[in-house]
């Protein structure tokens, strides 16, 4: 194998579980107390085991009922539906404006009660600011645009990446090669010489491959680790081993 990959104009990434440790409880009763409690203020009455118990009957409606082979749910349609459907007099009675912003409003709650961890893997700033030096750099994620945009603020990686490709935004989740193909359309550079590195040996890994793209495995601890027989063209642990791994000196 060789020690550094050549030829490359540009870098894709992975978010959760590559660029940013993130942990998350989707089912936890204090979630969906807050979503029901918050909903009262809408009026709109639901008990908590109501809003759980709606919520995930509709996202497995939704990719149920997908074309796609790999289907992405949609969080804010999910919260739209149960408003529709929930909603009184009271709630019909609220400024439009308002009214409109309630289903986004709906998951970011129901993100940010989910949340336990939200952190950089060590040294991510300081290699992006290296390697945006020398190449264009972008993301491919699957999240939903709700929660995907703010967390990537919180952490302070907005400015890195254009385009920043959002599953929710689509319809479907990796490994469909659309994702990777609307980030190489974005950046403007052919699949092979693009990489993408990421944490999933399915989703990231396989992917990207099928999209034509090189590929670096960022062995976290989260993520699928084998795939048929797939192989990334590198494995790392650290960061830093992609500067010397994409001929950027440290």
């Amino acid at each position: 194998m060789p020690a550094t990959l050549t030829g490359i104009a540009a870098v894709a990434f992975d978010v959760n579980g590559t660029l940013v440790h993130i942990e998350t409880d989707e089912h936890r009763d204090d979630i969906f107390r807050a979503i029901g409690h918050f909903l009262t203020y809408q009026g709109i009455d639901m008990r908590r085991h109501q809003v759980r118990d709606e919520y995930f009957r509709r996202l497995k409606r939704q990719q149920r009922e997908s074309p796609h082979r790999y289907p992405e749910f949609d969080a804010v349609a999910i919260f739209q539906s149960i408003i529709d459907d929930y909603g009184s007099d009271y709630t019909r009675a609220l400024p439009p404006e308002r009214l409109a912003q309630l289903p986004l409003t709906l998951a970011e709650i129901y993100r940010g009660v989910s949340r336990k961890k939200l952190k950089l893997y060590p040294h991510v700033r300081k290699v992006l600011g290296q390697l945006r030096q020398h190449f264009a750099l972008a993301i491919v994620t699957d999240a939903q645009t709700a929660y995907a945009l703010g967390e990537l603020h919180k952490v302070g990686l907005t400015q890195y990446f254009d385009p920043i490709i959002v599953s929710g935004d689509h319809g479907f989740r990796k490994p469909d090669v659309r994702l990777f193909e609307y980030a190489l359309a974005g950046l403007g550079v052919p699949a092979a010489q693009t990489v993408y590195i990421g944490n999933d040996m399915f989703r990231d890994i396989y992917g990207a491959r099928e999209a034509g793209m090189r590929t670096i495995m960022f062995d976290s601890d989260q993520g699928t680790k084998d795939y048929d027989g797939c192989k990334p063209d590198f494995r790392i642990t650290d960061h830093r081993e992609l500067l010397q791994i994409l001929g950027v000196g440290g």
